[in-house]
């Protein structure tokens, strides 16, 4: 699925709050081996270089795009790779740090892989992840309902992506069952104040739409496009209006 990093950083700002309340989870350790499993442009696992001094880093992503913004980030202490979450979760080496920002929810079948993520910490490793609570947001409640009506179930070819996220219990059950101990899971919201319902779909598009338009061509593309920015018209009346848009952030320790 092609990234723009641009469109992407468009609400920078807002990408970037969840990104700092993870890192502040982080108990500050140095000279550790750290991953980032999902790192986008490279940008925040830069940043959590300087919490972590002389800590060596590891990016992963499997967007091109993506990581082709990372290069101006790197440094002796600081590599990125081009491979998938679901590869490096199969591998043998183990890290003193797991990070993960808004960057799981990409991946299938939780009760599988993280299991397999945890299998990555040292003893004592810290595992640190933020993901957006998908099926409880309204833009994406709004997507998903779309993509089952006709004509966009036979044209997407009746691909719906259901989120893989799970309930807070079923993480800390996952969690715990694997060894991990100081277990903190909770569920934030952060509130996203748009002036019209255009900023609500340029706050989408960058994401979670993405792996619908790249399955329409031509016309029917822009008719999901005009159809669904109705639709968020016809959800979100006053405005300014308050996003309420959730994440799920959990923090743990590898006995």
């Amino acid at each position: 699925m092609p990234w723009n990093p641009e469109l992407y950083d468009q609400y920078k700002d807002v990408r970037y709050k969840p990104f700092y309340d993870l890192a502040a989870l982080i108990k500050p350790e140095h000279n550790i081996k750290a991953i980032d499993l999902g790192c986008g442009t490279g940008e925040q696992t830069s940043i959590l270089t300087e919490k972590l001094t002389g800590s060596t880093f590891l990016g992963i992503d499997s967007s091109a795009e993506m990581l082709e913004k990372s290069k101006k980030f790197e440094n002796e202490n600081l590599h990125f790779k081009l491979q998938s979450i679901e590869e490096i979760a199969q591998s043998d080496q183990k890290w003193d740090l797991v990070f993960s920002n808004a960057a799981l929810q990409w991946a299938d079948d939780h009760e599988t892989l993280f299991p397999k993520i945890v299998g990555l910490l040292s003893p004592s490793g810290q595992l640190a992840i933020q993901m957006p609570v998908q099926k409880e947001n309204i833009l994406n409640q709004i997507l998903t309902e779309m993509a089952d009506e006709e004509p966009y179930a036979s044209q997407l070819n009746h691909f719906n992506r259901d989120s893989p996220v799970l309930s807070m219990d079923d993480y800390a059950q996952i969690l715990f069952d694997n060894g991990i101990q100081n277990i903190e899971i909770f569920q934030k919201v952060y509130p996203i104040i748009a002036d019209d319902h255009e900023a609500l779909y340029e706050f989408i598009s960058g994401t979670a739409l993405l792996p619908y338009l790249e399955r329409l061509q031509g016309d029917q593309k822009e008719n999901f496009i005009t159809e669904f920015k109705s639709r968020i018209a016809q959800r979100f009346t006053k405005y300014p209006t308050i996003y309420a848009f959730k994440r799920i952030l959990m923090y743990g320790r590898k006995k």
